[in-house]
């Protein structure tokens, strides 16, 4: 909130809110969504959820998904090495933590770290259309780690 207060002055000149809406973390994908909601919420505002893949450019955007996988275009998650790299540029903190198994599979990886952030101004850009806030759903490529416990 505080880099919120940084960036914008003067709340009511917001005219809409653009949210990340995953792949990624579940834990950050619940937060961006709650702060979207709240915000819109209470200041009356349309909101637009990305595709975070869509924050990247310079190449193919691959994101660390843990558990020894990547988030990639298309929907996919899978382990590093079983994506189709060969010729491609990848972008993204999947292809920087994978770095040695793309590069083995015949893709590039820049070393600008610069590439390998989300950009929101290419996020914004690349918003679906402005609507309720209640419209906006997750793109949530599997389980949560986080299992309910069950008492008997």
């Amino acid at each position: 909130m505080d880099l919120i207060d940084d960036v914008v002055g003067d709340p009511s000149a917001i005219e809409g809110i653009v949210v990340g809406t995953g792949p990624g973390s579940f834990t950050s994908i619940r937060i961006a969504l709650a702060t979207a909601r709240g915000l819109a919420l209470a200041l009356d505002l349309p909101v637009a959820g990305s595709s975070t893949l869509s924050a990247f450019a310079g190449g193919t955007p691959v994101i660390d998904a843990r558990r020894g996988e990547v988030f990639a275009e298309g929907g996919v998650v899978c382990r590093p090495e079983e994506l189709d790299v060969a010729g491609k540029v990848l972008v993204g903190d999947g292809a920087v933590r994978y770095r040695s198994v793309f590069e083995s599979a015949g893709a590039t990886v820049p070393d600008d770290p610069g590439l390998h952030r989300p950009d929101p101004l290419r996020l914004a850009a690349h918003a679906t259309r402005f609507g309720a806030v209640e419209e906006i759903e997750p793109a949530y490529l599997r389980a949560p780690d986080a299992k309910p416990s069950v008492t008997a």
